[in-house]
């Protein structure tokens, strides 16, 4: 690092159940350099940590960099505890139990470490890099395998008193409605994840054997009757989940991000009637929805390395 020149780059760690994804960020926000790990490969923390270590000393070497170069690591995950440090009982990935991760990657590099679960990664990255600058209350929901959301309320991530508030995903829209794997039934996450949308296409009697919901999308394209109807009435489930989370709230902006908005143009003007319809009189009009405006693929590594200004 030059002299008198402060760190200005962060490493941000995205935690997926596929895959580990390590990106070097600027201070705009520009993802300078990525590198990748399969997650599944792992079920050892210590060789996790060992490993995640020799790919950020890569990236940095990579751009002439020392670890004195970087204000810190900012790490995305799902069940991350902000406040313990911990990937704790991690359905989707090897490791059992309890993953002190920030206290293994300090014992390796010596610079601030911090983690909380990837949907408030998102938030702070959206409200870092994205379209809630400058916003003190806001909802970002992740749509994807599952429904994660951060929510951020007088300027501060809703955490709650153990580190897991916020889980707008596993909210109960029905109380005897579809099996979720939290072990309630009826939560938002089981009609409006992949698999949810998928289910209802199923349901309502679609063709063929969607593994994605692009092939939703494209038979929507393509004047399906069956898949326009699925996109109406995601729309009308999260439309109702979003209505409870306002009544809650009362974000100024809700953010939506994940594979799933790639449909937007199907199930965006039905998504805002639908919450229109479920807020209360008095909030009608005076929140909106929008798209993250995050570049998808550097999203969940921008909103990791936010996490470490925030610290």
């Amino acid at each position: 690092m030059k002299e008198n020149c402060k760190p200005n780059h962060a490493i941000g760690i995205d935690i997926g159940g596929t895959n580990t994804d390590i990106g070097l960020v600027t201070a705009d926000g520009t993802c300078l350099l990525r590198r990748n790990l399969p997650t599944g490969d792992y079920s050892d923390p210590e060789k996790y940590a060992d490993d995640i270590a020799r790919e950020i000393h890569i990236l940095l070497e990579t751009n002439n960099l020392a670890v004195s170069d970087i204000i810190g690591i900012g790490i995305g995950a799902p069940n991350g505890n902000f406040h313990s440090g911990c990937i704790e009982y991690a359905a989707n990935l090897h490791f059992e139990g309890i993953v002190p991760l920030v206290e293994l990657l300090r014992q390796r590099i010596p610079t601030k470490v911090a983690l909380t679960n990837d949907a408030n990664a998102a938030a702070l990255g959206e409200r870092v890099y994205g379209g809630a600058k400058g916003l003190d209350d806001f909802i970002v929901v992740t749509l994807g395998t599952g429904v994660g959301s951060g929510l951020v309320a007088n300027g501060k991530l809703v955490y709650g008193h153990d580190g897991f508030g916020g889980e707008l995903g596993h909210t109960i829209l029905y109380p005897d409605g579809r099996p979720c794997n939290c072990g309630r039934r009826g939560c938002l996450e089981t009609y409006t994840s992949i698999r949810g949308i998928i289910q209802t296409y199923n349901e309502l009697g679609g063709e063929g054997s969607p593994k994605t919901t692009k092939f939703i999308c494209d038979e929507a394209d393509n004047g399906n009757p069956i898949a326009i109807q699925t996109w109406e009435r995601t729309a009308h489930f999260l439309g109702l989940g979003l209505a409870n989370a306002a009544t809650m709230m009362s974000p100024k902006v809700i953010f939506l991000m994940g594979g799933i908005v790639n449909a937007k143009h199907w199930f965006m003007e039905p998504l805002k009637v639908e919450f229109e319809k479920n807020l209360l009189s008095f909030q009608r009009g005076k929140i909106s929805i929008e798209m993250s405006h995050l570049k998808a693929n550097d999203a969940a590594i921008l909103g990791a390395a936010a996490l470490i200004s925030e610290v």
